[in-house]
């Protein structure tokens, strides 16, 4: 059995794009979605509509709830110079884009074959919010993961891949699609990008586990052209973190 895990594409179909066509040639027998799906980038609609297309399970992100609500936007921790990028996403969706907003998860639990279990989410379990990351103390992770029983834990949100043992259990996470960092984020420094999509496939073959972290390269020209068509009131950020990696 073989499950793909994609999260925080953020309105970059352009990059979506090329993982889907990835992951066509991957036999995976299931795809979720980690979440952060539509805000940001230049093409919310046809990130959603893929979405649909490959049935994914959906989870929620901290800026699927602002974009539902951006009157909320600080308590989803969205900075405020993106929020005109909120409102402007919100004029490209249709009543039933909200509702399929909507309908996304909390978490999500699948189990391999061999009894496996595997619990998804955004930032952790109890937040969209929270950062797990590599160097996240055993404490935090302690309160964050307390009576659960799963033995594999996989998240986004922090738009860094990551593969950490915690005592008996595994934490994950599949990277960004849309929107990956060159370093974890920390509050007061605007993050750069890498030139390329991460997502991640999980696999049980017979009594093995098998955690491929993929990275995927795109179309960066095509991308930063669908920016500067888009009227994307957050291009100038874009266009800075692409056009010196043009190919």
């Amino acid at each position: 059995m073989r499950i793909g895990f994609i999260s925080d594409i953020h309105g970059n179909f352009t990059a979506l794009e090329a993982v889907l066509a990835d992951i066509k040639k991957q036999n995976v027998d299931q795809l979720i979605c980690l979440g952060d799906v539509v805000s940001l980038g230049p093409e919310p609609l046809k990130v959603l509509n893929a979405l649909r297309e490959w049935k994914t399970v959906n989870i929620m992100g901290n800026h699927d709830l602002a974009i539902l609500d951006p009157e909320k936007a600080a308590q989803y921790e969205i900075t405020e110079h993106l929020i005109p990028d909120l409102y402007w996403g919100r004029e490209k969706l249709s009543p039933e884009d909200f509702d399929f907003l909507r309908s996304f998860k909390n978490t999500h639990e699948v189990q391999f074959p061999n009894g496996v279990d595997i619990l998804a989410f955004h930032g952790s379990p109890l937040s969209t919010t929270h950062l797990i990351q590599a160097t996240t103390a055993p404490d935090v992770l302690d309160s964050y993961f307390a009576d659960r029983t799963e033995y594999i834990f996989i998240g986004g949100h922090s738009h860094i891949q990551m593969h950490r043992r915690y005592g008996k259990k595994l934490i994950l996470n599949s990277g960004s699609v849309g929107n990956a960092f060159v370093y974890a984020f920390s509050p007061g420094n605007p993050p750069n990008l890498l030139p390329w999509a991460e997502y991640a496939i999980l696999e049980q073959e017979d009594n093995s586990l098998h955690v491929d972290m993929r990275r995927v390269y795109f179309d960066i020209n095509a991308l930063v052209e669908r920016v500067k068509e888009s009227n994307l009131p957050g291009a100038a950020w874009w266009l800075r973190q692409y056009q010196d990696q043009k190919k």
